[in-house]
């Protein structure tokens, strides 16, 4: 099985080429969901969040208050590297079990959408790398306009991040969604038809 890592930075839209790929019938194995699916109530990950960043990051009825953890965990970069201590271990672990998973039941190419796959070095792990490119004050304006963020924290937020330079470095296929969402279909249909002879693997089982 051949991974394809899909990624960009914060407000790149790389969530909607993620959904464009799995359209086309290609599994997705999404970080962002391992790691909402990793703190649910009761998960082990949650209890030691409220113990890192103070039980007040659980509320009530045993569920993850967000806002309060993005808070505490985004101030520095000590504390985002507490964050991710405890969560990027189980990540991979969780993804590692789904790419396994994929690949027993035949899934010639599998899509891993990940945020931070350069950030942590895995695009070295991957068979090709997609990068969803945006300049950051673009991202600045759909962060405002979309997430509902204040200026400064998209910025400070986007800073946590690799640079947009280093992301495309990284990439063997550069997406530009600047333009509408038809261009940006358009431009991942394009990359899709050429992944089976850039990978040597149809693109879907049959």
């Amino acid at each position: 099985m051949k991974t394809l890592g899909l990624t960009g930075g914060i407000g790149s839209g790389k969530t909607t080429v993620a959904a464009q790929l799995a359209a086309l019938g290609i599994p997705v194995v999404d970080a962002d969901q391992i790691a909402r699916d990793i703190v649910e109530p009761g998960a082990p990950a949650l209890a030691e969040l409220a113990a890192e960043f103070g039980a007040d990051v659980v509320d009530d009825t045993g569920a993850l208050r967000r806002g309060v953890l993005a808070e505490r965990a985004f101030t520095d970069d000590a504390a985002t590297a507490r964050l991710n201590a405890i969560m990027h271990p189980r990540i991979r672990q969780e993804t590692a079990r789904r790419l396994a998973e994929l690949d027993a039941a035949g899934h010639p190419v599998v899509v891993y959408d990940m945020p931070l796959l350069v950030d942590l070095g895995l695009d070295k792990d991957m068979d090709l790398v997609v990068v969803v490119a945006v300049d950051p004050e673009e991202r600045v304006r759909r962060l405002v306009a979309h997430r509902g963020l204040e200026p400064e924290d998209a910025r400070r937020r986007i800073a946590q991040q690799v640079s947009e330079e280093e992301r495309r470095a990284a990439a063997d296929v550069i997406i530009d969604n600047h333009g509408t969402l038809e261009e940006l279909r358009a431009q991942v249909e394009q990359c899709a038809a050429q992944l089976p002879a850039r990978l040597g693997v149809p693109l879907v089982k049959d």
